[in-house]
């Protein structure tokens, strides 16, 4: 199969959604974090969600992305090639119950990888009055798809900065429950059954059930900001990771800093996640903290 990258540029149909106070707890619940600021609702500035919650929102774009794809031609057999390769969300603020959301997607990016092909899409999230709430560019990596050409659209994608080196700071070891699968999709309802589905992941050649990478992302950032910015959600400004191999339930992953650049403004962060066979599941882990 071939993928060209003509197809950067084409755009998504609009999805809105209505963000709702139940929604944000289950997913602060789902990654256990019971910092009051997601639960308390008694709070005069009200409840937030967490950080990584944009997520659960793009879900259902995602999901059906098929549906919401306007570009004619498009060779639908490779989306089943797919695997999620990396994440980048920036939170231009932070996501809280009573917001009427308009977002609306666009290939970003369509870059030849020696696995196959990397595409990128980009989504932004608005407002009612037409403010931005979020930017998202998920990259899925085209398993054995050829792209057809030298690609285009690399140069548009969000920088991240270079790490010197990898020594370790410090690390955390987080177990992950035998029923965390479970937890984060019904909580999320962010569905897919390699992730709940024994007989289905055996038919698609994986060893059994693997903890969703966005589980496993969300995990690690509450983990760093609870010991470099004192659990402060706000302080977030955006967080990019590869993802790079597999969590399994009911085993423990191991959270590493790797690099801490103090700058103008704010801090840089850089981490890795290792699963329980000391292979990373996280690779390129970095975060931008705001003063």
């Amino acid at each position: 199969m071939k993928l060209t990258s003509d197809f950067v540029g084409a755009s998504l149909k609009e999805y809105t959604c209505t963000v709702d106070a139940r929604w944000t707890m289950n997913y602060a619940a789902a990654i256990g974090d019971a910092d009051p600021v997601y639960f308390d609702d008694e709070r005069p500035e009200g409840i937030i969600a967490p950080p990584l919650y944009p997520v659960a929102l793009t879900w259902p774009i995602v999901e059906h992305i098929t549906d919401y794809l306007r570009a004619d031609g498009f060779p639908q057999e490779v989306l089943f090639t797919q695997v999620h390769y990396s994440e980048h969300l920036i939170l231009h603020r932070p996501v809280a119950p009573g917001m009427h959301l308009a977002i609306n997607g666009v290939i970003a990016a369509i870059l030849p990888h020696r696995a196959g092909t990397y595409v990128v899409i980009r989504y932004d999230a608005l407002d009612d009055a037409g403010r931005p709430v979020f930017t998202e560019h998920i990259g899925a990596m085209m398993r054995g798809v050829e792209c057809a050409d030298a690609g285009k659209g690399g140069s548009s994608l969000p920088s991240v900065p270079l790490r010197e080196s990898e020594s370790v700071l410090w690390e955390s070891v987080i177990p992950i429950s035998p029923l965390a699968p479970f937890i984060y999709d019904g909580c999320t309802r962010i569905h897919f059954p390699i992730h709940t589905s024994v007989q289905f992941a055996h038919r698609v050649g994986l060893p059994g059930i693997i903890h969703q990478g966005t589980a496993t992302l969300a995990v690690s950032v509450q983990n760093i900001l609870r010991r470099e910015a004192g659990g402060d959600p706000h302080k977030l400004a955006s967080v990019y990771c590869r993802f790079s191999g597999m969590v399994m339930p009911g085993s423990s992953i191991r959270v590493c800093l790797t690099g801490k650049n103090r700058g103008e403004g704010g801090t840089d962060l850089f981490f890795t996640v290792s699963n329980a066979e000391g292979k990373k599941a996280i690779s390129d882990g970095y975060m931008r903290l705001t003063d």
